[in-house]
């Protein structure tokens, strides 16, 4: 199956994104699925380099970069990167700055969206 994951919060204060990573890894496991992942709004931050993560918290940049190791794509909407004043290159390594078309696709492409 190819499942298509969107974040929508930001990596702390909550635990929406934590547990999407946590899925996603999940079925990637099963190695009979294929995960793409898209981080718009607040989820944008998920991906940045380099976080100082807040006691008592995962941290989501590592999660994401496990998931892209283990096959899975991460896309980073990038009007959601310049409001927050973030480039791609502050992003994690395997992280791509991506679009509304992008995510367009990707959505054609997938049989199952799960929105977190």
């Amino acid at each position: 199956m190819k499942y298509l994951m969107i974040l929508n919060d930001a990596p702390y204060g909550s635990e929406r994104s934590y547990n999407g990573l946590r899925l996603a890894r999940s079925l990637l496991k099963t190695g009979e699925a294929e995960v793409k992942m898209f981080l718009i709004g607040d989820a944008a931050t998920c991906a940045k380099n380099g976080q100082k993560v807040p006691q008592g918290y995962y941290n989501i940049g590592d999660m994401l970069g496990m998931l892209v190791r283990s096959g899975g794509e991460v896309g980073v909407c990038g009007s959601c990167l310049d409001a927050r004043g973030i480039a791609a290159e502050e992003l994690i390594e395997g992280a791509s700055l991506s679009t509304m078309d992008q995510l367009t696709t990707w959505t054609q492409w997938a049989d199952k969206v799960i929105v977190f």
